[in-house]
């Protein structure tokens, strides 16, 4: 008679396995490398959305560039008018010349105080031949060495064009001080004939040339040599003239 008992089949992987053993069934994992996330796929049509999206330029920076367009235009041309102006016309310096002085007196009160009359003929010449100028404003100074023994300005006169002027400046000097030194070497000169002075001019000008004006510092330098007073002439001098 067939046994009535349930008989129990195992599989063979299952012997296979430890009784101590837990089997853990492996679950399918997704493929990131083939899969796109949804937020990831929205992020980049948002991204393509924000960069054919025309942007708009700031007025302010607008209205900046046009304004330095105008000025560099303006620059250019006002740089391209004062070189054809100045090939044009051809500006040339005034010149400041001494064609004749005179030394009518030197003494001394003391050691130190010095005392004198010097005269000379101040030649203001204008080489321009489309320019008149103006002197609006100057003086002369005259030294011995480098010590300032007297000054004579000026009143402001006009020039035309290829026009000169002779003025005659008379300076005086009473008690200046003169170092020791200074003193004796003056002295010494007047008894050797040959005393040294220096004339220094400043002179505001302004040029002229139709509508256009401009103004600069003219500065003259001369060194004169004189004889001896009460008949004291102009021996030597060197002068020149320079903006």
């Amino acid at each position: 008679m067939p046994s009535s008992q349930h008989q129990i089949v195992i599989p063979k992987q299952a012997m296979a396995t430890s009784l101590n053993q837990t089997v853990v069934p492996k679950k399918a994992r997704p493929d990131f490398s083939t899969t796109e996330l949804p937020y990831a796929r929205m992020g980049k049509e948002q991204e393509q959305a924000i960069l054919r999206r025309p942007r708009r330029t700031n007025p302010i920076v607008w209205f900046g560039a046009v304004l330095c367009l105008i000025f560099s235009l303006l620059l250019i041309f006002f740089g391209i008018a004062t070189l054809i102006i100045y090939l044009a016309v051809k500006p040339r310096t005034p010149v400041f010349d001494v064609p004749a002085a005179r030394l009518n007196v030197i003494y001394f009160d003391s050691s130190q105080d010095f005392n004198g009359d010097f005269a000379f003929l101040a030649n203001f010449s204008n080489p321009n031949r489309k320019i008149d100028v103006r002197f609006e404003s100057g003086e002369v100074e005259l030294y011995f060495s480098n010590s300032l023994i007297s000054t004579q300005a000026f009143q402001p006169f006009t020039e035309r064009r290829g026009e000169a002027r002779l003025v005659a400046v008379h300076m005086i000097s009473s008690l200046v001080y003169l170092p020791t030194n200074l003193g004796m070497e003056l002295q010494k000169q007047v008894q050797s004939n040959r005393v040294a002075y220096n004339l220094r001019g400043t002179f505001r000008v302004r040029a002229n040339l139709g509508f256009i004006h401009y103004s600069y510092w003219l500065h003259a330098r001369c060194q004169l040599e004189m004889s001896s007073p009460p008949t004291g002439v102009l021996l030597a001098k060197s002068c020149r003239t320079k903006r």
